[in-house]
């Protein structure tokens, strides 16, 4: 099963929403990209990804272009805000789903307020790649 997550910076989101299906099921093939990918990973996705046993340090953040020649089972967009334009996809996929999240690194306001936007939108991921897992993968 290969699943691909699409952002725009593929720094936070689609990074933790990758950790979360990698540490689900070590078999699937998981990837992230970005449209327009920083390079680098949000510090503070992979320090609340840490808080809970998942090192998501390795990862890179890396273009969509690098993938576009594959075939994927899933491609799975994770922007969320209306000012926020999804990426789309133009390779072979079978299943195209959005699961839209707010982006943490545009919280503002004390450190403590910001860590809080990390955890909360983290757990969200989590959850809801859960229940893709569940549903869709295991049950499928």
């Amino acid at each position: 099963m290969k699943i691909l997550i699409l952002c725009t910076g593929n720094s936070c989101r689609s990074q933790m929403a990758h950790g979360f299906l990698q540490s689900f099921d070590p078999s699937l093939t998981v990837r992230s990209a970005g449209t327009e990918a920083s390079g680098k990973l949000n510090p503070k996705a992979v320090e609340v990804m840490k808080e809970i046993g998942i090192d998501i340090s390795h990862h890179t953040s890396d273009s969509v272009d690098l993938h576009l020649g594959e075939e994927w089972d899933y491609v799975i967009t994770v922007c969320g805000g209306a000012n926020e334009a999804c990426p789309a996809f133009t390779g072979k996929v079978k299943h195209r789903l959005h699961m839209g999240f707010d982006d943490p690194s545009h919280a503002a306001g004390t450190g403590e307020f910001i860590h809080s936007e990390f955890i909360r939108v983290r757990d969200e991921i989590k959850d809801r790649f859960l229940r893709f897992y569940k549903d869709e993968l295991i049950r499928g």
